[in-house]
């Protein structure tokens, strides 16, 4: 398939630039795959839409502040992104204005933290080497900030309340540059209320990384690659995926991120295998499910490799339907949208 048969019209005011008041009243559209059919609801009822003995499997990544601003030489200000850790202290980075970042220059951040500029790659990133006497990770918690998606557009520019909302309740494991987003509608009380129907949670790690959003660069989707993300999946979590799978009893995935985990780490008969790996599978339509039953997920870009890993997960023309139907009735579009509930 071309990346192009994914595209959708989507109306600008339906990209939601803040989160709602509450994570829980979201709305969500609850898509079968078995009847081809969908119904709209709300996303505090989404325990209701559960089985006793459902898995229900999270992503603990926790987002660290990956934006830095600080300045030049010549006192410019530059703008920091950070991609991927190369080794201790030494990062890939996407930088504004990259042009006046040269191979030996430094940039100031605060008075605490510099950097060199070691190399530019061919895709135009910027390798720098961090230089501080306190500890890095303290740094960059109290001068960065948090890095939110480019589309999110505000006048006011980041709010204090961004920090907080652009993380799930239930994030532990630092690493992430972007939020596992279908997990930022969860409280402890929907948590909760998933225990109560008899169903389990399981936590998996995968540090989403700046391959889930990356521009899909080619026309034919099978000459895509997404690149790959550090994950982790535990002995226990293994254990009841495996044991849940044994019994045919449904493994609902809670987002793109926490699927591609899942899949990536099981063999040609499903079965998950425990351990630290990088996930390297891209998902197209033409890929064969292992693991996963179910999948809630926000609505995502257009021609991106987040919706072609839904469709391959509901099937195109459901998919698009799907969307269609969300752009008519308004929903909310993106990372602090509303979310989609495939079984």
């Amino acid at each position: 398939m071309l990346i192009s048969d994914f595209h959708y019209e989507l109306p600008e005011e339906l990209i939601a630039q803040n989160p709602l008041e509450k994570r829980e009243d979201s709305r969500m559209l609850a898509v079968s795959r078995r009847d081809e059919k969908f119904q709209d609801e709300q996303f505090r009822n989404f325990p209701q839409l559960l089985k006793k003995g459902d898995v229900v499997v999270l992503n603990n990544t926790k987002v660290f502040p990956a934006r830095l601003f600080g300045a030049n030489e010549t006192g410019a200000r530059i703008e920091i992104f950070l991609v991927r850790e190369i080794e201790n202290q030494v990062w890939e980075t996407l930088a504004k204005p990259a042009r006046r970042l040269k191979v030996g220059k430094r940039i100031q951040f605060g008075k605490n933290l510099t950097a060199e500029v070691l190399d530019k790659t061919a895709e135009g990133r910027v390798v720098v080497r961090f230089e501080t006497d306190g500890d890095f990770d303290e740094i960059l918690e109290e001068i960065g900030q948090t890095p939110l998606p480019p589309y999110i557009r505000r006048e006011s520019g980041l709010t204090s309340g961004d920090k907080n909302r652009y993380q799930t309740v239930f994030a532990k494991q630092r690493g992430a540059i972007a939020a596992p987003t279908a997990g930022l509608h969860f409280t402890p009380e929907i948590l909760e209320a998933v225990k109560n129907c008899g169903a389990e949670i399981v936590e998996i790690t995968l540090h989403v990384g700046y391959g889930t959003f990356e521009p899909v660069r080619v026309s034919d989707l099978s000459e895509h690659r997404v690149m790959p993300e550090r994950c982790e999946i535990s002995d226990a979590a293994a254990l009841i995926l495996n044991k849940a799978k044994s019994e045919n009893r449904r493994i609902i995935a809670i987002g793109t991120t926490t699927t591609r985990a899942l899949e990536s780490s099981a063999d040609e008969e499903g079965k998950i295998s425990a351990g630290k790996r990088t996930a390297g599978l891209t998902i197209t339509p033409a890929y064969k499910f292992k693991v996963i039953s179910g999948l809630l997920t926000n609505f995502h870009l257009p021609q991106s490799s987040l919706l072609v890993l839904v469709s391959a997960f509901a099937g195109y023309d459901l998919t698009m339907k799907a969307y269609r139907h969300a752009v008519a009735t308004r929903y909310r579009f993106y990372s602090y949208g509303d979310c989609m509930l495939i079984i």
